[in-house]
């Protein structure tokens, strides 16, 4: 008994081990006794910090403390209202963050919500109901269907008992369970037959088993377990903020350091030139960057609801906009979650089943040719037994109950208006239930025809179900049951009409069928039928089952969802790499992944057996080239996603079961299914699909990247404003100038510009080839792809050209006040204008003239507001003192337009001209490096 685990051992080995009576079950006072000893049967959580500490802690972030330095700055300068307006940043920032990470710990909560509150037990030899957190090991549970299972079984009786795994395994298909031990040494969860887990539900039949763990020493317990270690880490975009920050910070208290030292060298007054330092220090600082970041993000997610993906936790937006792999559970996601026949093979003849999931509307088709069933007697034989020879009940949701059920999302609920078809009882048979229905036999109207007389059930060691009904005075055994064994008590079969002798070719033509439906990874029952005399003894199984006339098989298959193909295709032309992970056999997964162009020619398919034997190092080598694991567990779920996320991916992890929730944890961004999913799964997801459509991840994906690129053009924008701000400034110094802007002047410009216009591109529209680029590297800095350079040239040029305006208006009368006025006047004005039309250039990685100039009509408002603010502060008389500006002459605007359009419109003709000579046909630019390496044309960034 050493060694073993609970499934090897027969009765008499696990109740010694256990030390239980199964017949009597545990005494109360020793089942009292392991309650104080094992703890309660309960899932445990961590130790969670106070909603103080956590609101604490969303205020020690590097940007946080920049933009408290920023208002100690504003209000020492007496610019309270940029004071107020950082401080409120700071605080919205917080609390959005404290609600986020308030709610995102609540995945264990649901999770215990899964267990069964009450048990049926044997104690004392007699049957008590009993809080299921008062279970302990040995004591006897009975289970019958309609039971969540109360804490992790070992069976010991079995009667035709069916339990629903797919929340643990990720099995679409119940599992009959048997009381037999089993003797292989590893097995998958799935293949444990004689056990059964915490939280799986009983379909059909009863069962009896013994407690052999409880709480978190159950599977369920361990995925609790995993979901406690699994750390979150930091999405792209916050790494970039935080890196970005502190770049920003250095360069520009370095820099004002130089204007303020170069100025008081040249001889200008100390105190102007503090003034004009802490000035430029302010505008330097983007204080507004984590508020224009907020609303791109969360007008991203007002978009992605509309398209049906809800958003939990805002950076997750940006961090699906790098995502490189895809990986996603196939039952329930992948695929419909419903059964469903797709393939019948009657006398020679393979006949196809067209219609989806559980609706009762469909044809048979044979070489392109609907069929007629009433004609055809094999298929009117087969889709009558299908229909007789069944437990399932098909029928319309209420709708009501559907709207419960869906009740976060409006469209699901509007589209229930008469309910959703559903089966209830066995998902096989509800599937040969559509079948007969698709062919005009409902169960009802053809069981009034056919009379119940009698039932066989199915059972694991025949695996054939048969009733015995009758009909105008006769009598009718129907059977359907593995093909194999069905074949054996057959003796006739219903060929080209006619039931003839079962010859060894006609046997041997029916296995070779069975073989190929197999192949494709269906799951194949067979149909027999036998006509019973009023002579005929039919009391047991044995009697009923003999002399059969064989009439077909039926292939049936969780189908893939119809639109998923194409989104896949999508996801490939992305560069986005789709990995299949299920807890399904590998036959099945394969053959749903080639359906679906998951899995290449060259691609590999691996069982979570095969992975138990490879080292984390093992995995990390083949882990590119894999793009299905099958019947792999919790654990093996979220070593791929963290041998993927090792190789330098940036994994997206779907699922709906409570076996995701781990590995969806702790993905780079965790997607969970809206309406099927779990509430384990919703919880520990970052991003819920509304509609269970893996097309919308594609959708969330676009607006992901979308929103990351909206956030370098507004980084783009603001710091080639900021650049040429201080430059303009430094060179003046630096040519022992007066100064060209004062103080006031440079702090409206940081207001006006950064303001409305840096607001309207974080709303603007995505470029059209955004999804036919490959991903980029999570480690890619802010200012890759000539970001970084796009910046200081066109700063330099708007501080080059802005002084210039300066230096030709003053001439050689600085030391007249009204005209170094006039000329700062004219600075002022091009200084603004420049950033004003730079930003148009902003909308494109390639040039202002790539894009039209329209489209963004929320940047056109933005850009028209601040110039009616620039014409206020030069034009009306009460503004004029304050900010030290003069009217100017149409002489002025004519050199203000020229000095502030070079920067932007010199450097995209240069980039046109430039990009004409280096276009070649069928060139490539490569960029990147490593796995994540790209190709672009190019015009690429």
């Amino acid at each position: 008994m050493e060694g073993k685990a609970w499934h090897q051992l027969n009765e008499a080995e696990l109740a010694a081990a256990l030390g239980t009576d199964v017949k009597e079950g545990l005494a109360p006072e020793e089942a009292a006794s392991r309650l104080a000893g094992h703890g309660l049967n309960e899932l445990a959580e961590r130790r969670r910090e106070s909603p103080f500490k956590l609101l604490i802690n969303q205020f020690k972030d590097f940007m946080v403390l920049v933009l408290a330095g920023a208002t100690v700055v504003s209000g020492l300068l007496g610019e309270m209202l940029d004071a107020l307006t950082i401080i409120a940043i700071i605080v919205l920032n917080g609390l959005l963050g404290f609600y986020q990470e308030f709610r995102a710990e609540r995945s264990l909560q649901a999770l215990k919500e899964l267990s069964a509150p009450y048990a049926r037990v044997v104690r004392g030899g007699r049957m008590e109901n009993v809080p299921a957190r008062d279970l302990v090991p040995g004591d006897i549970v009975l289970l019958e269907s309609g039971d969540r299972v109360p804490a992790d079984l070992r069976l010991i009786e079995s009667n035709q008992c069916t339990i629903e795994e797919a929340a643990l395994t990720g099995e679409s298909v119940p599992v009959a369970k048997e009381a037999a031990a089993i003797a292989a040494d590893e097995l998958p969860l799935g293949d444990r037959k004689n056990c059964a887990y915490l939280g799986t539900m009983v379909t059909r039949g009863t069962a009896k088993g013994v407690v052999a763990v409880t709480g978190m020493n159950t599977e369920m317990g361990k995925i609790a377990d995993l979901i406690q270690q699994t750390e979150e880490a930091d999405t792209p975009l916050q790494h970039r903020l935080e890196q970005l920050g502190k770049i920003l910070i250095v360069v520009a208290l370095a820099l004002t350091v130089l204007v303020v030292v170069a100025g008081v060298l040249h001889g200008q007054p100390l105190y102007g030139m503090f003034l004009a330092g802490v000035s430029l220090a302010v505008a330097a600082i983007p204080e507004g960057l984590p508020a224009i970041v907020t609303i791109a993000l969360a007008l991203g997610v007002q978009r992605m609801i509309r398209r049906k993906a809800i958003v939990r936790k805002l950076p997750s937006v940006e961090t699906l906009g790098c995502a490189s792999v895809i990986c996603s559970d196939k039952t329930g996601t992948l695929t419909q979650n419903k059964m469903t026949v797709t393939k019948v093979w009657v006398g020679g003849r393979v006949v196809e089943v067209t219609g989806e999931g559980y609706e009762p509307h469909g044809q048979l088709v044979e070489k392109g040719k609907t069929i007629d069933v009433k004609g055809d007697a094999a298929l009117r034989r087969l889709t009558q037994i299908a229909a007789l020879c069944n437990n399932a009940q098909l029928g319309r949701a209420d709708r009501s109950e559907e709207q419960r059920k869906r009740k976060s999302t409006r469209e699901a609920a509007e589209q229930a208006d008469a309910g959703e078809w559903q089966v209830k009882g066995d998902p096989t048979e509800g599937a040969l239930l559509v079948l007969a229905a698709k062919t005009g036999l409902g169960r009802s109207a053809i069981e009034e025809l056919y009379p119940r007389v009698k039932e066989y059930p199915f059972d694991a060691d025949r695996k054939r179900m048969s009733v015995l009904v009758s009909h105008q005075g006769g009598r009718l055994i129907c059977t359907k049951g593995a093909p194999d064994l069905l074949v054996e008590r057959c003796a006739y079969v219903l060929w080209d009409g006619k039931v003839v002798p079962f010859t060894g070719t006609l046997r041997q033509k029916v296995l070779q069928a069975n073989g190929e439906m197999a192949q494709e990874a269906l799951r194949v029952l067979g149909f027999a039928y036998r006509d019973v005399r009023s002579s005929d003894a039919c009391d047991t199984e044995e009697e009923a089952e003999e002399g059969l006339v064989f009439v077909g098989l039926s292939g049936m298959i969780d189908p893939p969802r119809r639109e998923v193909a194409d989104a896949i295709g999508k996801c490939r032309a992305a560069g986005i790499k789709t990995v299949m992970i299920t807890g399904d056999h590998q036959l099945t997964a394969e053959a749903i992944a080639r359906t679906l162009g998951i899995l290449p020619r060259d691609g590999k398919a691996i069982s979570g057996t095969e992975l138990s034997t490879l080292s984390d190092d093992q995995l990390d080598k083949i882990a590119d080239n894999v793009y299905v694991y099958a019947r792999v567990s919790p654990e093996h779920k979220l070593r791929i996603v963290q041998s993927l996320q090792r190789r330098g991916h940036v994994v997206a992890m779907t699922g709906d079961g409570v076996n995701d929730a781990p590995a969806v944890k702790a993905a780079d961004i965790g997607i969970s299914m809206g309406v099927t999913g779990t509430d384990v799964t919703k919880e520990a997801s970052a991003l819920v699909l509304a509609d269970d459509n893996f097309a919308s991840i594609v959708a969330a994906v676009e607006e992901g990247r979308g929103i990351y690129e909206n956030i370098r053009k507004f980084i783009r924008y603001l710091l080639a404003s900021n650049v040429g701000e201080i430059l303009v400034m430094f060179f003046a110094m630096m040519a022992a100038l007066p100064l060209p802007l004062i103080p006031i002047q440079i702090l409206w410009v940081n207001l006006v510009t950064d303001g409305l216009p840096a607001m309207a591109l974080g709303i603007d529209q995505a470029e059209s080839d955004l999804m036919r680029q490959k991903p980029r590297s999570a480690k890619e800095n802010i200012f890759a792809r000539r970001l970084g350079w796009k910046i200081i040239s066109r700063g330099v040029l708007i501080g080059v050209c802005t002084l210039a305006a300066f230096v030709l208006t003053l001439g050689g009368k600085s030391g007249d006040a009204q005209h170094l006025i006039h000329a700062q006047s004219v600075a002022f004005a091009t200084l603004v204008m420049a950033q004003l039309i730079h930003v148009f250039d902003c909308r494109s990685s390639r040039s202002i003239f790539h894009r039209r100039f329209f489209e963004n009509k929320f940047l056109v408002l933005a850009v028209l507001s601040s110039l009616i603010l620039l014409l206020a502060v030069l034009y009306l008389a009460p503004l004029q003192p304050i900010f030290k500006t003069v009217p100017l002459t149409l002489r002025d605007w004519a050199l203000v337009f020229v000095a502030a359009g070079i920067p932007t419109f010199a450097m995209g003709i240069g980039s046109v001209w430039g990009s004409s000579r280096r276009r070649r046909p069928g060139k490539r630019i490569t960029y990147g490096a490593g796995n994540n390496s790209r190709t672009a044309s190019p015009f690429a960034r």
